[in-house]
């Protein structure tokens, strides 16, 4: 992930972005923030955000809407969402948040030293999930290169976790080809 990439803090009250700001401040991460959902979704949309701190009831787009269309949206429906609420939680909206795949649901005033646990977890995740999608399509690059194939038919971004899946049969190649190739 670029260096440029970014936290996303998200409120409707510059108190509560200014003591968000003094809790992941001590990470050193670079900080921006938004005082309404769709400020954030037009910052989410233009790139760089690689965590989003989202309060959950603001005026206009609330924290929710903006999580589903950022889960509709290719580019932005891996970035990782901590929900804040200072309403306290019930079972609808800890469903609703975890159904569209909110990493947590966190009560404000929050606790500064649990927050950045969390924030450094998912940040760091995120940063190097994305760093192990770019390897693998470099490393397809240098395949397709090297064997003068078309590109593969799409499958998964990282290759299959069980090392013990034989090694399949190159296209067109018969059984003599194999036999000559290990000897």
């Amino acid at each position: 992930m670029p260096s440029d990439t970014r936290i996303l803090i998200v409120d409707d009250h510059e108190d509560t972005l200014y003591a968000l700001e003094s809790a992941l401040a001590p990470l050193g991460y670079q900080l921006s923030r938004a005082t309404s959902g769709d400020e954030a979704l037009k910052q989410v949309l233009r790139g760089q955000v690689g965590l989003l701190l989202l309060d959950v009831r603001m005026p206009g787009v609330s924290g929710l809407e903006v999580v589903r269309y950022m889960r509709r949206v290719e580019q932005t429906q891996h970035i990782p969402v901590i929900l804040l609420t200072g309403f306290g939680v019930d079972q609808e909206l800890t469903t609703a948040a975890f159904r569209l795949g909110v990493a947590d649901l966190v009560l404000k005033p929050v606790d500064p030293w649990a927050l950045r646990t969390k924030v450094r977890y998912l940040y760091d995740a995120h940063r190097r999930h994305l760093a192990l999608e770019r390897e693998v399509r470099r490393l397809r690059t240098l395949v397709r290169e090297h064997t003068g194939t078309a590109a593969h038919p799409p499958g998964p971004v990282l290759p299959h976790p069980d090392a013990h899946v034989p090694v399949q049969r190159p296209q067109g190649a018969h059984a003599g080809e194999l036999e000559k190739d290990r000897t």
